[in-house]
């Protein structure tokens, strides 16, 4: 039972909540342990249960699916704690500022049943849901802003290595590729990406991949795609 994948559903709409609950719950490794139908309830019912990943719908009446990110994200009980954002609409500023405050990624509502269960299997992995063509269009969304450099504390403390990895991984490279750019081992490269990740205070890949580009690490003219 040590690898069921325990889940707490976030969305004010009880149609949603019933049919995510249905498709979790007719797999073996999958739990979903509470719902809630607002970001408050949602929030406490992540502090009652400690889930391995919370399905955050991002607009919902008490407390948006953003601050109840945020505030999971700023509770060190809750580190463990995988939030995926669940949108009608897409890459828009509500998931951007989303990943800023902490969440592993996000999935539109209307993702085909065995994308969603993969995408939770990801994110307990501790994995950010984030594609090359996410990523690509995260880029977009950069390149779109004026300058804002928001260098994270911790970006002076990166090895070089360390700094060659977080930008790869800016750039949509799973362990595997990083591993095969570097010449490393992957062993080696989730390493790089870990100790990056612990020095600048990311929860998971997808932080790593907004401080890259916040602080400048990394620029969308230099989108490898």
């Amino acid at each position: 039972m040590n690898d069921v994948i325990r889940v707490l559903i976030v969305d004010d709409q009880a149609l949603m909540r019933a049919g995510f609950r249905a498709l979790l719950a007719a797999e073996d490794d999958l739990d979903v342990v509470a719902e809630a139908a607002d970001g408050r309830q949602g929030l406490e019912l992540a502090r009652l249960h400690v889930p391995d990943v919370a399905l955050v719908d991002v607009q919902m009446p008490v407390m948006t699916g953003i601050e109840t990110t945020r505030r999971i994200a700023a509770d060190p009980a809750l580190a463990g704690v995988h939030v995926v954002i669940l949108t009608n609409y897409g890459l828009d500023e509500y998931v951007f500022d989303a990943l800023r405050a902490g969440a592993a990624g996000f999935l539109l509502k209307d993702t085909e049943p065995a994308e969603l269960l993969q995408a939770v299997r990801i994110a307990a992995r501790g994995d950010a849901l984030l594609s090359p063509s996410v990523t690509r269009r995260l880029i977009t969304e950069f390149a779109a802003r004026p300058p804002d450099r928001r260098t994270a504390p911790g970006f002076e403390t990166l090895t070089r290595r360390e700094c060659e990895v977080a930008a790869l991984v800016a750039h949509g490279l799973t362990n595997e590729e990083i591993a095969a750019h570097m010449v490393i081992s992957p062993f080696t490269a989730k390493t790089h990406v870990s100790r990056a990740m612990t020095k600048l205070g990311a929860r998971d890949r997808a932080q790593l991949v907004v401080f890259a580009y916040e602080s400048g690490l990394v620029s969308p003219k230099g989108d490898r795609s």
